[in-house]
């Protein structure tokens, strides 16, 4: 009988591209995963992966072990799952990805949700490229832009509405702007990401949609490096509301141009890989999610 630990090791090997770096992640020594993976070539008679100073190379025999060994993996996962259904403890090990501007608002419920549910632990992973959530073994993912993968699901969290906002100090040195085309005579704080730079701010009148081209000194692409400039009085920002309520609240930025509407942003999702049996860490972190953004 093979032993499916042997298998699930040879495909984190795979997965990590090398054997020290398997061994980190299973938080073992890499001598033991070697042996594991003899263990495992000797069990079957033959050599699953050829081994260099440089890189590792699956066999042909290698692929086919290794497309029926993810298929265990996710067998073992299904019947995991099911178990935690049936017995409906809320606990585990919940790995979610978010971008960085999501961070303000992702992190503070992150924090009650395990207050909550003491038995979860959560890795959380910032980063603004969208992930391969099925190849990082990502349960979760937080996003507003459309899906690439369709083996993924997109379950609607909220919607994204946007406010234009700035420093009391700011608007106290520079005047406050009356109309939307007025802000192209202002400083503005500018996002932009992976070469794009978004200077085109797009409001809704009675005719349809209109841009306005805006300038301004700093950009970057960081949505919480933006918050920060405008609170320090850098400029007029355009922002999702639910991202600087705590700012709002204290009076550090003041909403502008209040009549002037807004296109909203695109709404918040959460994405997961399409399984039989969702985790109930995970099904419940998202109506937890759902019921805190939509307040």
């Amino acid at each position: 009988m093979l032993n499916p630990q042997h298998l699930a090791i040879f495909s984190t090997i795979v997965q990590a591209g090398s054997i020290s770096k398997a061994a980190a992640q299973l938080g073992c020594g890499k001598s033991v995963v070697s042996r594991q993976l003899a263990r495992l070539e000797t069990d079957l008679g033959a050599r699953l992966i050829q081994r260099s100073t440089r890189r590792l190379a699956l066999t042909e025999i290698g692929e086919i072990v290794l497309q029926e060994a993810r298929l265990i993996e996710q067998s073992l996962t299904s019947i995991e799952q099911l178990t935690d259904q049936y017995q409906q403890q809320v606990r585990g090990l919940l790995r979610i990805s978010c971008s960085n501007a999501g961070r303000k608002l992702i992190v503070p419920l992150i924090a009650e949700f395990t207050q909550l549910y003491p038995q979860v632990k959560i890795s959380l992973s910032l980063e603004d490229q969208l992930v391969d959530l099925i190849a990082d073994q990502i349960d979760l993912a937080i996003r507003v832009s459309p899906l690439p993968d369709s083996s993924l699901v997109a379950r609607k969290l909220a919607e994204n509405p946007r406010v234009v906002v700035a420093a009391p100090s700011y608007l106290k040195r520079a005047g406050i702007p009356d109309t939307a085309a007025d802000l192209s005579a202002h400083a503005c704080l500018i996002y932009e990401n992976g070469g794009r730079v978004y200077d085109e701010w797009t409001f809704i009148d009675e005719e349809g949609s209109y841009k306005v081209r805006v300038n301004g000194a700093i950009q970057i692409n960081d949505g919480s490096a933006l918050v920060t400039a405008a609170v320090c009085g850098a400029g007029i920002l355009l922002i999702p509301a639910k991202v600087i309520t705590e700012e709002l609240a204290r009076g550090e930025l003041v909403q502008i141009l209040a009549d002037c509407k807004l296109m909203p942003g695109p709404p918040i999702y959460a994405v997961y890989p399409a399984r039989d049996w969702l985790p109930l860490k995970t099904s419940t972190f998202i109506q937890f999610l759902q019921e805190k953004l939509q307040d």
